[in-house]
């Protein structure tokens, strides 16, 4: 999965000469949390929702309603920004944007060109969306875990033994964390079956294979935020 499939192209991006009062109307338009500022179209930096309340006076402070308007006025982008930001191509992984935010503890990341111009924007909000793209939740309600050898040969067996079953499967996905040297974890999920089927095939798994938990999951039930009503 390449950065270049999931990000958001033709992102807002503002000189670094604006103030942090226009920068502030920008976010609330776009409903953005961070934008790359550039000089001369080329990529010289990154301003937050952060960055701009942390340069902004206090509530408390004395100045008047002109003067601190004055003030927000002046201050620039340039001056508050996180100058050469950690950037990614458009041909790095997916995976690559998720460990460098991860690790880095931020949520998004500008993509640029060889030119160093700014030809997209990958979030925490986009990662998320390549997750549940490769669990198939969306098609696929039940997920059965297992606890296998780790061995060439392993998985092939488990998907052979659910196949026989008429289970049809959306994704595999398999994991080496938290596990003993030579097991490895491994998460089925099949589209929705009857409970009698579903549970005569888990006995007879059970038989060959260690089998950690199977769930089922309603995603009518999660809640959702409502979208403000227009004005």
């Amino acid at each position: 999965m390449l950065v270049r499939e999931w990000m958001a192209d033709h992102p807002v991006v503002i000189d670094e000469n604006t103030s942090i009062m226009k920068a502030t109307q920008i976010m609330k338009e776009h409903g953005i949390r961070r934008i790359p500022v550039v000089r001369q179209n080329r990529l010289v930096g990154i301003v937050s929702d952060r960055d701009i309340k942390e340069a902004a006076p206090s509530k408390a402070t004395s100045l008047d309603v002109h003067e601190l308007y004055y003030l927000l006025s002046e201050i620039k982008v340039k001056d508050i920004m996180t100058p050469n930001p950690i950037v990614l191509r458009e041909d790095d992984s997916v995976e690559k944007a998720a460990v460098i935010m991860l690790e880095n503890k931020i949520s998004g990341l500008p993509v640029v060109d060889d030119d160093n111009k700014v030809i997209g924007m990958i979030t925490q909000t986009d990662v998320f969306k390549v997750m549940i793209g490769i669990t198939g939740i969306y098609r696929g309600p039940l997920q059965i875990a297992f606890d296998v050898e780790d061995r060439p040969g392993t998985l092939n067996d488990l998907l052979n033994a659910i196949r026989t079953h008429e289970a049809r499967t959306v994704s595999v996905l398999t994991c080496l964390d938290h596990v003993p040297p030579g097991r490895r974890e491994v998460y089925v999920r099949i589209q929705d079956m009857d409970d009698d089927k579903l549970n005569a095939m888990v006995d007879d798994l059970k038989k060959e294979f260690k089998v950690l938990y199977v769930v089922r999951e309603d995603l009518s039930t999660i809640p959702r935020k409502e979208a403000k009503a227009a004005a």
